[in-house]
């Protein structure tokens, strides 16, 4: 099993609809990643599931990290670096077992125009202490209101053939 990682708490967010478009072109591939939504932690998480404590409502989300053997982190630009939730969802996972020596691509993005490039070079930083694999081709989609359309597509050509080669890449890896 591979996990997509949809990087943020907020509703409706872009970041899920890219996380979908990446599952729904992984399924084309005959590729089956199921999606993690940052939605679905726990409202109470930093209460209930940091520092080596364990809530019910976390055991699902910790045994779907668990088994993934892949990840996709779909990362949104928050104040020029990565969302806290997300680095609250790294901290609230068992350490090393959940990423150690695990693969993982990321993709950023932005309603700016450079995707998020400091925040997912700070992930990394994040992704080489857990010791993960990174993909160096790493996806930067800028103006992301732009970009997708009201299905959730992309509408721009060239994005959508560096997304493709991430994806046959991260199949790959």
């Amino acid at each position: 099993m591979n996990l997509i990682i949809s990087g943020t708490n907020r509703e409706r967010s872009n970041s899920l609809k890219i996380a979908q478009y990446y599952q729904q072109e992984l399924l084309r591939k005959g590729e089956s990643w199921d999606i993690l939504s940052l939605t679905d932690l726990p409202p109470e998480i930093n209460a209930t599931d940091l520092y080596g404590k364990r809530s019910k409502l976390f055991e699902p989300i910790q045994a779907a990290v668990s088994a993934a053997q892949k990840f996709i982190f779909i990362i949104p630009e928050y104040n020029g670096s990565f969302p806290g939730v997300l680095k609250v969802f790294i901290d609230a996972c068992a350490f090393p077992a959940s990423f150690y020596h695990k693969k993982t691509a990321l993709v950023g993005l932005s309603s700016g125009k450079y995707g998020n490039i400091r925040g997912v070079d700070h992930f990394t930083g994040v992704c080489n202490y857990l010791r993960m694999h990174v993909l160096p081709l790493k996806i930067h989609l800028s103006k992301i209101q732009d970009e997708l359309s009201p299905d959730g597509q992309l509408k721009e050509e060239l994005t959508r053939n560096f997304v493709h080669e991430q994806i046959e890449e991260i199949i790959r890896f």
